[in-house]
């Protein structure tokens, strides 16, 4: 099965990114696929390059670039969302790209399901 995923929470605010983490790690590791994770709303600050969590605790934006690095998982962050939190191109992880809602779009066309985390 194909999967897209929609993030609209922050990394570090509420539960939503480390459950969309798991939920596409559990099903790329039962052979579907991820075609693209959409960050939007506050989800786009899972995308900066600027985070920088103590050493103890999890790093929420590493796990996407080593899901995206291993497993060739589209990292999308919305253009406008971003823009209003200061996100910009310079400022993205690697691993990351930014772009409009038409790439949430062809994600909810492509993709068998369309699951969403946060609110």
């Amino acid at each position: 099965m194909k999967f897209g995923i929609l993030v609209n929470e922050g990394p570090y605010n509420h539960q939503a990114s480390d459950s969309a983490y798991r939920f596409a790690k559990a099903a790329i590791d039962k052979g579907h696929e991820i075609f693209r994770v959409f960050f939007y709303y506050d989800g786009v600050l899972n995308a900066t390059a600027h985070s920088e969590p103590p050493s103890d605790d999890r790093n929420v934006i590493k796990n996407w670039q080593k899901l995206a690095a291993d497993h060739k998982v589209d990292l999308v962050v919305c253009v406008a969302a971003g823009l209003r939190r200061g996100i910009v191109e310079a400022s993205l992880a690697p691993g990351f790209r930014i772009s409009g809602l038409g790439q949430l779009i062809e994600a909810g066309i492509q993709a068998d399901r369309m699951i969403t985390f946060g609110d």
